[in-house]
């Protein structure tokens, strides 16, 4: 059975409220993980006491900054600050840190930034291993969202993952942002699954709840798990309507 992570960037969200009290709403709702974006500008004590208080799971967050890894300049900052979200990631028990390319630097040729990445997540690995942390590379689509993002290929950033070659990194797979960008599950994953270390879910058009677009995405989570994918299904959406007060509507 896949289990579904609730995004609380975006889910059980109220204005004004205090951000921990939307990992008590997925609770009641039914939840037993969340995940979440930043870390740096949210309470991380009031987090851990919401977790401990309902016995939810923290899925992952964003490895903090995020800058461009397509740019050997940044990787020594990025770096540094991977070593603080590692630690905050062992501090409130999640599995797993989420790194982006960046965008693509007009005038360098992409040979030269796909080895850039591949040359910082080599160097990131170090810092991971022992941790029990894996950090997720995350591609993304230019066609709506991320206009001059690098990464807009899964297959791409499974080459990157391979080059790598280490168990600390792995690859978030995004099924929004695969279908936007027109690939399909089995063509873009492939024979790949294991480097599969999580993956995210939204309908297109809108970025809205499942079933609300065009997405054939219960056949990619249905292949996705056929193929071996023990992972969680990050529910990365934003609703279209009020925020769920029961959910999952999506678990089978």
């Amino acid at each position: 059975m896949i289990r579904y992570s609730a995004c609380i960037e975006l889910l059980f969200a109220k204005p004004g409220d205090r951000f921990a009290d939307r990992i008590r709403r997925a609770a009641a709702a039914g939840f037993d993980t969340v995940e979440f974006w930043h870390w740096r500008n949210k309470d991380l004590a009031e987090i851990a006491d919401a977790l401990t208080e309902t016995k939810v799971s923290l899925a992952a967050f964003v490895a903090e900054p995020m800058i461009w890894l397509t740019d050997p300049a940044n990787h020594d900052e990025f770096l540094k600050g991977l070593e603080a979200s590692i630690s905050t990631a062992r501090m409130l028990a999640a599995p797993i840190l989420i790194a982006q390319s960046g965008n693509n630097r007009p005038g360098v040729p992409r040979a030269e930034q796909h080895q850039a990445i591949v040359a910082c997540l080599s160097r990131a690995a170090d810092l991971l291993h022992g941790t029990g942390v894996t950090l997720a590379l995350e591609p993304l689509n230019d066609r709506v969202d991320h206009p001059g993002y690098y990464l807009t290929s899964t297959g791409q950033g499974l080459d990157i993952i391979d080059e790598v070659g280490r168990p600390e990194i792995g690859l978030l797979y995004d099924i929004y942002h695969s279908a936007v960008m027109d690939e399909t599950v089995e063509q873009a994953v492939g024979g790949r699954i294991s480097h599969i270390a999580h993956v995210h879910l939204a309908d297109h058009p809108g970025r809205h709840e499942p079933g609300s677009g065009s997405i054939d995405w219960r056949h990619r989570v249905d292949w996705l798990k056929a193929q071996g994918y023990q992972g969680l299904v990050g529910l990365e959406y934003s609703p279209s309507g009020a925020a769920p007060t029961a959910y999952p509507s999506t678990s089978r």
